[in-house]
């Protein structure tokens, strides 16, 4: 069953050599403490921060220092680029009139990366 993704939400990169965290953008919806996320929530470096280093050919930074190592892959540092929205949302939930992000949807580069979330950022607290 899919869960609603918020800010501390773990992403991975299918190019990216490490995991990043998810910052969704303020709203007054949280859940577990913390902010709900929505499909448009797509912006780098403010809601997506890079990964690491990149190692996709797509990418024109990788692509000019894998051509100077004379064609052995070099990675350069992330930068995505998210020319979309996260896909595909869930249109039955609406926070603020946008579909609600969860840990089903995907978000492409336009380097040609896909990010998926490993872990939605929401945790239970048990009062003792």
């Amino acid at each position: 069953m899919p869960q609603q993704v918020c800010t501390t939400a773990v992403l991975a990169c299918s190019f990216g050599m490490a995991p990043s965290v998810f910052n969704a953008t303020p709203r007054p919806v949280l859940t577990s403490n913390q902010v709900a996320g929505v499909i448009t929530d797509n912006v780098p470096l403010v809601n997506v921060p890079p990964f690491g280093m990149c190692s996709s050919p797509a990418n024109p930074t990788v692509a000019a220092a894998t051509a100077a190592a004379l064609g052995v892959l070099t990675p350069m540092p992330c930068l995505p680029v998210f020319p979309a929205p996260w896909v595909p949302g869930a249109p039955t939930v609406l926070i603020q009139n946008i579909p609600a992000l969860d840990n089903t949807c995907k978000l492409m580069c336009a380097y040609g990366g896909v990010v998926t979330i490993g872990f939605p950022g929401q945790v239970t607290h048990m009062i003792p």
